[in-house]
């Protein structure tokens, strides 16, 4: 059987499936991924092999690549949440947008010489499962 992932943006405007297994799910920390996402990384998972299929709102998908790079992300034009985009072959889909748990867990991190700074023993952290009063 063909694993199915369903996702979605914030706002709901813009949905999607995923066809096909994940091959990779990586933590990026390179400067262009802490810029995009506002975090200490990125999460995204790739395929070579599965399908994106656009179940609402493909006209609402906005996608910016930054020159001189091969740097590029798809977000939805309504509220700005990242999306997953096709670039040739590979299929890069942003973890936090799947509205299913994938299979797979996270199997690196990737450009941790760029980590933030902060970005250090945060496990450590309290932890609350709401907004702490």
């Amino acid at each position: 059987m063909i694993p199915s992932y369903r996702g979605s943006c914030l706002c709901g405007t813009v949905r999607y499936e995923v066809n096909g297994s994940f091959d990779y799910f990586y933590l990026c920390h390179c400067d262009y991924c802490r810029k995009d996402t506002g975090s200490a990384h990125a999460a995204n998972l790739f395929s070579t092999t599965a399908q994106l299929a656009w179940l609402a709102g493909a006209d609402r998908i906005a996608s910016f690549r930054l020159p001189g790079t091969r740097h590029a992300r798809s977000f939805c034009s309504v509220c700005g949440s990242a999306l997953p985009m096709q670039q040739g072959r590979l299929l890069a889909v942003p973890a936090g947008s799947l509205d299913d748990v994938p299979a797979l867990s996270p199997q690196a991190h990737l450009f941790t010489a760029s980590r933030a700074a902060w970005d250090h023993q945060l496990e450590t952290l309290p932890a609350f499962a709401q907004l702490p009063t």
